[in-house]
């Protein structure tokens, strides 16, 4: 369990400590007093990464030159600090030069008004959801996922330069070959454990009315040289590597229908809402089989009822949970361990 949070310099707050319970924990408050940032800074704390941004740049409050995070997750003291030239991490007091230890740890799964991006947006979102859960299952994923985005920025680099540099743009072909090839084995593989649990958590959230299907669709085939080669020309006139796992991708239909342009908007949000379950249940099933802290930023307002309930039974019974709304009569129909409220960007407990 996480039962200690500070944040420092980080977004709209200067500082904020927030001592935090066991079971489900509520942060009620206007828009704007930071609740989301509460939520944010528990996912940087564990994950070294935002579920708000690809970039921590932007987490540095305005006229700052760095945030720190720091906090408590199993009896184990975790910190972070951030600046543009330098990252610190320390492991109950120790910096760490690498992260291996520091993201065993903790495992998060984000549920906001946003995922239904996941339908309805590009196919970065559908990556980045697929890479996020990776890089918390399989130790090879973080290392593969790196080294193919440099190859891949240093290749594209070369085809944007002024004059073509043949040798060059082929030496950079072969890491990203390399690692391209094992990243689009993992992500099928993420795909395929995500499937019959986004499918199955779809029925329950709809009430089984329709059926929902996940299907991986890779950026190049299982011959990516091959698929390099005879895109080469085109690479060239585009300017950018046109095939490879940066255009991944996955397939949502509902009852055999592409989800983006016939579902209805609340079977849109069901499918990102399953999705987001088949995320916190993959990472249950998987290393040490413990629950994920869920942080659930109010979404609520946006649900009807019978998907709400739906949503709240579908969501692991042990997992820690963080939840965000707007309204107070939330408290009512929310069963809580723990209340806060938010105002004026101050935090007390109710």
């Amino acid at each position: 369990m996480l039962t200690a949070l500070r944040l420092h310099n980080f977004r709209c707050f200067e500082g904020v400590s927030v001592d935090i319970g066991r079971g489900l924990n509520l942060f009620l408050g206007g828009n704007g007093e930071g609740k989301t940032t509460i939520l944010e800074g528990a996912c940087v704390l564990l994950r070294l990464q935002s579920q708000r941004s690809s970039s921590l740049a932007p987490v540095i409050q305005i006229g700052k030159e760095s945030f720190g995070v720091r906090g408590r997750f199993e009896e184990h003291d975790l910190e972070f600090r951030y600046r543009a030239l330098r990252r610190q991490v320390r492991f109950d007091g120790v910096e760490q030069r690498t992260l291996g230890e520091y993201l065993r740890l903790g495992r998060v799964v984000s549920l906001a008004n946003v995922d239904i991006d996941l339908v309805r947006g590009s196919s970065d979102a559908r990556r980045r959801y697929l890479d996020f859960l990776g890089l918390q299952i399989d130790n090879a994923y973080r290392p593969v996922l790196r080294a193919y985005e440099r190859a891949l920025r240093a290749r594209n680099a070369l085809l944007k330069s002024p004059t073509a540099r043949p040798r060059e743009v082929a030496a950079y072909s072969v890491p990203l070959i390399q690692h391209g090839q094992v990243l689009l084995r993992l992500r099928g593989e993420l795909a395929e454990l995500l499937a019959p649990l986004a499918a199955h958590a779809y029925q329950r959230i709809s009430a089984a009315r329709e059926k929902f299907t996940l299907r991986f669709v890779p950026g190049a085939s299982v011959d990516f040289e091959s698929d390099l080669e005879r895109s080469h020309r085109e690479s060239i006139r585009l300017r950018q590597t046109i095939v490879g796992p940066h255009r991944d991708d996955l397939e949502l239909r509902v009852d055999d229908f592409p989800a983006a342009q016939f579902a209805s908007e609340g079977q849109q949000r069901s499918v990102a809402l399953a999705m987001k379950i088949a995320q916190a249940e993959a990472l249950k099933k998987s290393g040490d089989k413990k629950a994920p802290l869920l942080l659930i930023d109010d979404i609520f307002g946006e649900l009807d009822p019978q998907r709400r309930n739906a949503l709240l039974d579908s969501l692991p019974d042990d997992s820690q949970k963080l939840v965000t709304a707007t309204a107070m009569p939330w408290r009512d129909e929310i069963i809580a361990d723990t209340i806060y409220e938010l105002r004026d960007r101050r935090l007390r407990k109710l």
